[in-house]
């Protein structure tokens, strides 16, 4: 689905990442970690066609990165879903114009996909507040909204940046049982996360991989998380 092949990616003259070969198989769950200025954003945005590597080979869908137009990326990261870490709305739009967006910019605006959005809407618990303002919502809600304009499109991958980073733990945890829930539905997941105590709970609910970036590599990590 998505392959980095010996991948390095310079920025300000210094070298982020550096010989990272990964493969991501359909129907994965992976976690993410490293400190903090590591490069996991990075990496995640090199996954979705954000970046072109400054060194080796990203093939999205069995394509490179290098040889796509800007349509062509286009039009495959709407099989990709992306949860960014410092979550973006239009605050004049309510909750679901905003989740609407991707299908009102891919013209997929019929009876049934405004169907769809409601029934997702009610999945990540905000049902009673698709009227409300950005601005109106929690962290915690605008997290899940997040969630669901990334999901909008049924997209084949999902990856998520930090997405338990401004919630308590509660909130953390209906995030992650969100997330494995669309696992079990056979989509492909990645967070990229600080948080240990999030991925040992998640070991609890699906077979995860850990992989951590250190010293500008991709690494399994250990079992002892």
């Amino acid at each position: 689905m998505i392959e980095l092949d010996n991948v390095a990616y310079s920025y300000g003259g210094g070298e982020l990442l550096s010989g990272i070969t990964f493969d991501m198989q359909p129907g994965s769950f992976h976690f993410l970690t490293g400190p903090s200025g590591s490069g996991k954003t990075t990496f995640l945005k090199l996954c979705y066609g954000a970046l072109v590597p400054t060194a080796g080979h990203v093939r999205l869908f069995d394509r490179d990165v290098r040889g796509m137009t800007r349509d062509d990326i286009a039009m495959a990261r709407r099989r990709v879903g992306v949860v960014h870490q410092d979550v973006q709305f239009l605050d004049h739009l309510p909750v679901a114009d905003n989740v609407a967006l991707p299908l009102t910019v891919s013209g997929r605006t019929k009876i049934d996909e405004l169907a769809n959005l409601k029934e997702l809407l009610s999945w990540v618990g905000l049902k009673s507040r698709a009227d409300a303002l950005p601005p109106e919502l929690s962290g915690g809600e605008r997290q899940r909204a997040a969630l669901a304009r990334a999901v909008i499109m049924s997209p084949d991958v999902i990856l998520a940046d930090e997405p338990t980073g401004n919630v308590d733990w509660e909130m953390s945890q209906r995030l992650l049982r969100l997330l494995v829930e669309l696992n079990k539905m056979g989509k492909t997941i990645m967070i990229a996360t600080h948080d240990l105590a999030l991925i040992r709970a998640a070991k609890t609910q699906v077979q995860a991989r850990v992989l951590r970036i250190a010293n500008r590599q991709l690494q399994l990590a250990g079992a002892d998380l």
